[in-house]
């Protein structure tokens, strides 16, 4: 690892270890730990780290061995149904209960001296808030790297199933537990069949035979697309953040699938006057603990020495450091979105972004999008190894791909912030799904994505209807001689599931209809940034 990452700290203490231990739930269910620790006399915190990923490779040498060097008790735990504990896994149903009882058992220790923090990535972030939910007056602080509070908008947004997501949170939480060697096995299996799966018809139940095995409670996040449902009642852990008072430090990557369940958690912890602190990395949900490991380690050990100890010196001196893409420079700020004057941009026929408003709603330009050959996912907030920023001018020169092009731009534009568009459709069938993509667009034309979201749009007649898609956050310069583009398509595949563009669900259609959807002149694309730099082109037409 220190080969690897080169810039991790020198190692501070020999470090100890006692595998196998067994905690008991409050129902008596064995979770299966292990303790690494300092061989060193005194006292030191404890961090708990809860996983269903298992508790070797690399949630050991990441965690319990790097941070034990560091000074701290680690608690590994594998979570229920996972790693040898005993119980059935059911996401996100026994996280709080389970968690309460692993601090019980840690107040009888003789090791424990009272002081107690949380620090994980993805589902190891979930935990950390259903502890927090009631928290025990022994936490002191948490590290949410990465991390998940709410499961549904894991798996589901603007009216669309996360279906890669789905897949490949399904294929972790039943492989990644079980060896390296199985999670491989698994993973290869999956990508040859990932085709065959993602266009089953009907799509309910299709993922078993790529995955091996059945998986109930996917099966189950899948079928149930409403966040009202029943089903999801104390799924999300939002109340946590609403009301907390530990110290807690924020990790993402703006490609990171969980970037915007991040920046909820930042809005949420801030408005309840909660310390808190936001990291943002040219990562994506993987990277950010490959690539960004020494930034992310750095970040998260500070937090954990200044509020589990007496060491405030490694704290950044401003609440929120981003990275800027397209400058490849980091940036402090008082707060996060920093105040920025929205800039609408509005669509031409002749494929041309203006900053003159429209004067009706007329018809701009229409596509044809067929299910049975769906619009690709390139890039973007996934968990797959395509996950990220892309050349997207392959997928451009679709003819159901519509592109708005600014002009080369005289002066750099920073766009900070969240940037959302308000889309006039009309379509042929009634029913269709929106993606919109916001890409920058270098002097030799190529074109990368930076934001993007999906909204689905019903539809009557001819009449026009407007959705408004969120589109993520960005922190982005666009330089001079760049061009600053608008994408929009009907979907983005396996990324989300198809449309069947008769209102039938997604899950369960059999039959997937070919929409014409067109665009109308009232929509706009809305990004937080300084209007400086645009012009390029006669008076309004840029």
């Amino acid at each position: 690892m220190r080969a690897t990452w080169r810039r991790l700290p020198a190692k501070l203490h020999e470090v100890g270890w006692e595998p196998g231990l067994v905690v008991p739930a409050a129902d008596g269910t064995p979770l299966i730990t292990d303790h690494y620790f300092p061989r060193t006399e005194g006292d030191f915190p404890t961090l708990l780290v809860r996983s269903p990923y298992g508790r070797g490779l690399p949630w050991s040498p990441m965690y319990g061995l790097l941070f034990a060097e560091q000074g701290f008790h680690v608690v590994l735990q594998s979570c229920r149904g996972t790693g040898g504990s005993g119980g059935t896994f059911d996401l996100w149903r026994n996280e709080a209960d389970d968690g309460l009882a692993t601090v019980s058992w840690l107040r009888e220790q003789p090791w424990f001296d009272g002081t107690l923090g949380t620090v994980g990535p993805s589902y190891l972030g979930y935990v950390q808030w259903a502890l927090a939910l009631d928290p025990p007056p022994e936490l002191k602080a948490m590290v949410v790297q990465v991390g998940l509070h709410d499961p549904h908008a894991l798996f589901h947004s603007g009216g669309a199933l996360h279906l890669e997501t789905a897949l490949a949170v399904g294929l972790g939480m039943t492989y990644q537990h079980r060896g390296t060697g199985p999670f491989l096995k698994a993973t290869l299996r999956l990508q040859r069949r990932m085709r065959e799966v993602s266009t089953a018809e009907p799509l309910r139940g299709a993922h078993t035979s790529a995955l091996g095995v059945e998986v109930p409670w996917l099966d189950g996040v899948m079928a149930h697309p409403d966040a009202d449902d029943p089903y999801w009642r104390g799924a999300s852990q939002a109340e946590s953040a609403q009301r907390l008072r530990v110290p807690t430090s924020l990790i993402t990557g703006w490609h990171d699938v969980l970037a915007d369940q991040t920046f909820e958690q930042y809005g949420r912890l801030r408005a309840a006057g909660c310390e808190t602190s936001l990291l943002v990395g040219p990562w994506t949900h993987t990277s950010a603990l490959q690539q960004g490991w020494p930034e992310v380690f750095a970040e998260s050990l500070a937090w954990l020495r200044a509020h589990l100890g007496p060491d405030a010196s490694g704290l950044r001196p401003t609440r929120v450091r981003v990275h800027i893409g397209g400058e490849n420079a980091w940036r402090d700020l008082a707060d996060w979105p920093p105040a920025a004057h929205p800039v609408p941009w509005f669509p031409t026929a002749q494929g041309h972004l203006t900053r003159q408003a429209p004067t009706d709603r007329a018809p701009l330009t229409s596509f044809r999008h067929d299910p049975d050959d769906p619009t690709p996912s390139v890039g973007g907030q996934l968990l797959s190894r395509t996950a990220g920023p892309r050349d997207n001018s392959a997928l451009e020169a679709r003819d159901d791909v519509l592109t708005f092009t600014g002009p080369p731009l005289t002066e750099a534009v920073d766009v900070l912030g969240p940037v959302s568009a308000r889309l006039s459709i009309s379509t042929d069938t009634g029913h269709t799904d929106v993606f919109t993509r916001l890409c920058d667009v270098d002097a030799q034309g190529r074109s990368v994505n930076i934001c993007d979201g999906l909204g689905s749009v019903r539809t009557h007649g001819e009449e026009p209807s407007q959705v408004t898609v969120a589109m993520s956050h960005t922190a982005h310069r666009f330089a001079v001689g760049h061009r600053i583009r608008w994408q929009i398509s009907a979907g983005a595949h396996p990324r989300y599931a198809r449309n069947p563009g008769s209102g039938e669900s997604a899950v369960d259609a059999t039959t997937f209809t070919p929409v014409r959807i067109t665009v109308h002149a009232d929509s706009a694309l809305t990004l937080g940034a300084d209007a400086g730099g645009c012009e390029g082109g006669p008076a309004g037409q840029v």
